[in-house]
């Protein structure tokens, strides 16, 4: 019952405040897709709560070695937004994104200068992987955290259409057999891809299946749900010995009904009538 008890309570505190900052930061994303005419609004609006937990723990537990990548790069403004809200970045900087001698391009790069972007990212497939150097070089120098997700933790955020690519499932397999448990791995399941609904492309399901068989912890969850998000990592805080992957369930476009699961939203703009 304590334990039910401190979970509550932990929910109860953070998820308004985390609830009120992914709405903060949705309305950011909409504002920089109308102002730079930026594409890929559908698919940032799809990872916000996710991107949102993520800093929320890594800025409490002030990890200098707690990495965050995106690796579906072409989300980039959900990451800069999120950003803003834990004060990483200068509004008057983020209100510059898009535009000549800006260091906020359309995808993130570690050139920006900004020390919470720990990878380059946009050409899918590349992120997972990076990750799992990082954790199998951490497994290696630090043996006594290998079998926690408390400190050092090494978070992905993939997209469902980048699982379509080979260099994933082979950091997927790799992760398993050396059992990274300092890896966690959120699956921005939106069902959607670039041209097209995911199943029509390349069928993923049994998702779940196919992580767990290839060693993995694995769980699906409500992507937009903050108590969902938080409880993952108060279960991550348990002894583990596998790398872990959280299906987020997700909508393309969410929170603004016109381009809600539409195919268009990955490359359109957000127009004024739509914010």
């Amino acid at each position: 019952m304590k334990e039910l008890t401190e979970t509550r309570d932990y929910l109860e505190i953070n998820t308004p405040y985390l609830v009120q900052k992914s709405r903060d930061t949705r309305a950011r994303v909409l504002y920089l897709s109308n102002h730079a005419k930026s594409a890929h609004a559908g698919s940032a609006l799809s990872c916000i709560e996710i991107l949102v937990s993520l800093f929320h723990r890594r800025v409490n537990l002030k990890d200098a070695l707690d990495k965050i990548i995106l690796s579906k790069g072409h989300a980039a403004m959900a990451l800069y937004a999120t950003a803003e809200q834990f004060n990483l970045i200068d509004s008057d900087e983020l209100d510059r994104y898009l535009t000549d001698g800006s260091a906020l391009w359309g995808h993130p790069s570690m050139s920006s200068g900004f020390d919470w972007i720990d990878w380059s990212t946009g050409s899918l497939g590349h992120g997972l992987p990076a990750a799992v150097g990082f954790a199998y070089n951490r497994k290696i120098l630090n043996p006594d955290l290998a079998s926690s997700h408390s400190r050092h933790a090494v978070s992905v955020i993939l997209s469902d259409g980048e699982c379509n690519e080979g260099s994933n499932w082979e950091a997927i397999l790799f992760a398993g057999h050396h059992h990274l448990s300092n890896l966690s791995v959120f699956i921005d399941y939106n069902k959607i891809q670039s041209l097209d609904h995911v199943d029509n492309v390349i069928r993923l399901e049994p998702f779940r299946q196919k992580f767990i068989d290839f060693g993995w912890d694995c769980l699906e969850i409500d992507g937009h749900s903050i108590d969902d998000l938080l409880k993952v990592w108060q279960d991550a805080e348990q002894i583990r010995t596998k790398p872990m992957c959280v299906i987020c369930h997700t909508i393309k476009g969410k929170g603004v009904p016109d381009i809600e699961g539409t195919v268009l939203s990955h490359y359109r703009p957000v127009s004024e009538q739509q914010i």
